[in-house]
């Protein structure tokens, strides 16, 4: 049996970072009639190619991916705009007589896109200048305490040092009045259109193998010139460490050692307790995800296993 452009649902590929996706789905690509389309919340930008672990020139061309590099650092994007980009992706590669393949690890991106998005306020750069003046002068646990205070729901799903959705979660607060749990209730866009979407996930089964790949990893991409990458953003001028794509994981230690906020050695202590913070808030979403079929990474019959749960 093989897959069916017309009829097979869309694949999503998920799990932590360094855990082996992109390897898993250049595989599937050569196998079936599959094309990706990446799901990577930093892999979107330009100029920003170590750090972020975008598939090099040779793995492109063997296995295009959709939806990487295009976006300036300078600017912002949002899951409502990831979902409109992924439905008009998908359908483009339906019609090129292709399934779908969606991989990454940016969690919130494939929520949006099965669950759909609630019609929220619209971002207030005021507000949010208000909040990260908080977060400044006391800390971003303040920023989540006040979030509990009115939205207590947002906050147990939001760890204290994810300073992203910190922010927007009080924005939306304060700009309207109404929590973000009670927006997220109200109202739904429509989902993934006619698109169904079959959701797998890979991890290794033991953590320590987990934290392990990402410090080695992380020394690579330092081997590989990560620093001087994040100079050439440093010395632009126009970009600020408040900024999504700043904010990425090892690009802010970076920058934030490039600011002499500490020694190298402390930056690639952080980068990697970073990184390893990201993995984890990535497998908890994961193990609320339903309908997921789990593989372990280190199964050596792992391509076995997923090419019949996608065929079937």
């Amino acid at each position: 049996m093989t897959l069916d452009p017309q009829h097979s649902p869309a694949i999503c590929l998920m799990g932590p970072t360094a855990s082996g996706k992109t390897a898993l789905a250049i595989e599937l690509v050569q196998r079936f009639p599959l094309e990706i389309i990446s799901v990577d919340s930093a892999q979107i930008y330009k100029s920003m190619d170590i750090g972020t672990g975008k598939p090099d020139a040779e793995t492109l061309r063997r296995a295009p991916h959709r939806l990487i590099n295009f976006l300036d650092p300078a600017e912002r994007y949002s899951a409502a705009r990831f979902c409109e980009d992924a439905r008009r992706e998908m359908a483009d590669i339906r019609a090129s007589g292709k399934v779908p393949l969606l991989v990454g690890g940016t969690m919130l991106y494939f929520k949006a896109l099965r669950d759909g998005l609630a019609d929220m306020p619209a971002a207030d750069e005021q507000v949010r200048a208000d909040i990260l003046a908080l977060a400044n002068a006391e800390g971003w646990p303040a920023v989540h305490a006040e979030l509990a205070s009115v939205d207590p729901k947002a906050a147990l799903r939001i760890h204290p040092n994810d300073p992203q959705r910190l922010q927007r979660a009080l924005e939306v607060f304060r700009v309207s009045g109404r929590s973000l749990s009670d927006w997220q209730a109200l109202q739904a866009t429509e989902a993934s259109g006619n698109d169904s979407l079959r959701f797998l996930s890979i991890q290794p089964v033991d953590r320590n193998v987990l934290h392990s790949r990402i410090a080695k990893r992380f020394y690579q991409m330092l081997d590989d010139g990560l620093v001087a990458e994040v100079e050439r953003l440093y010395a632009r001028g126009d970009l600020q460490p408040e900024l999504p794509s700043i904010r990425s994981v090892g690009y802010r230690q970076v920058w934030q050692y490039l600011s002499h906020e500490f020694g190298y050695d402390a930056m690639v202590e952080r980068g990697i307790i970073a990184t390893r913070q990201l993995a984890k808030r990535q497998i908890t979403w994961l193990r609320s995800w339903s309908a997921l079929h789990n593989f372990d990474s280190d199964d050596k019959n792992l391509i076995d296993g997923v090419i019949k749960t996608i065929e079937t």
